[in-house]
């Protein structure tokens, strides 16, 4: 169920050059040093929470949080993986905490933005982002049925397109548990969407 053709973000695959002299200042208390890692990283983040949360209206809390417990954190970063895999997993665990928050704190429907993430960088034809912004403001709406885990899985490879090691290592979790819950996540949204038009060619059995 391939959602949009997008890419791995810059960054998820290879360190920047210059993380670990910034690592070092940024733990040594040098507020500057920490900027340039806010600035370097912060589009990455972004992007993955934007895209976790879906049209939420405290997106951007959500960003700023995430940058706070990446400078309360920083100190227990050794380099034993990738500094922006790290960045991102501790994105991810804000995104997840948040999700949790507002499902216990809000018996409503959620405060949407009036639009949902964006399909892509570059311009998109006018009817063609008509019947994204209309099949992403579903799809959110259905993955509001999945656990957070499973709805963050779903979201980083189907929408993000990110292979199953690398959503491991941003999760922190087995490869075996990530494939599993893409497998439950895909089988839940199917049987919620299968009755959806917009949705059709990307089912099993619909057109292509």
């Amino acid at each position: 169920m391939e959602i949009a053709a997008t890419t791995t973000w810059p960054g998820t695959e290879l360190a920047l050059p210059a993380d670990d002299d910034i690592v070092a200042r940024s733990q040594a208390g040098d507020a500057a040093a920490f900027r340039e890692l806010y600035r370097m990283h912060r589009p990455h983040v972004a992007r993955l929470v934007q895209r976790i949360l879906g049209p939420d209206s405290e997106v951007e809390d959500v960003i700023q949080e995430a940058f706070l417990q990446v400078h309360r954190s920083l100190p227990s970063f050794h380099g034993t993986s990738l500094l922006s895999t790290w960045i991102h997993r501790v994105a991810v665990n804000v995104a997840l905490q948040h999700i949790r928050r507002r499902r216990r704190q809000r018996s409503g429907p959620v405060v949407m933005t009036p639009d949902p993430p964006e399909a892509t960088t570059g311009e998109v034809a006018p009817e063609d982002d008509v019947l994204w912004r209309d099949r992403m403001r579903k799809l959110y709406a259905a993955l509001e049925g999945l656990s957070p885990k499973k709805r963050a899985v779903f979201v980083l490879h189907e929408i993000e397109g990110m292979r199953a090691e690398e959503i491991a290592k941003v999760m922190g979790a087995p490869l075996v548990t990530v494939r599993t819950r893409l497998f439950y996540a895909r089988k839940a949204l199917y049987n919620a969407l299968a009755g959806d038009p917009v949705f059709r060619e990307f089912l099993p059995g619909g057109d292509r």
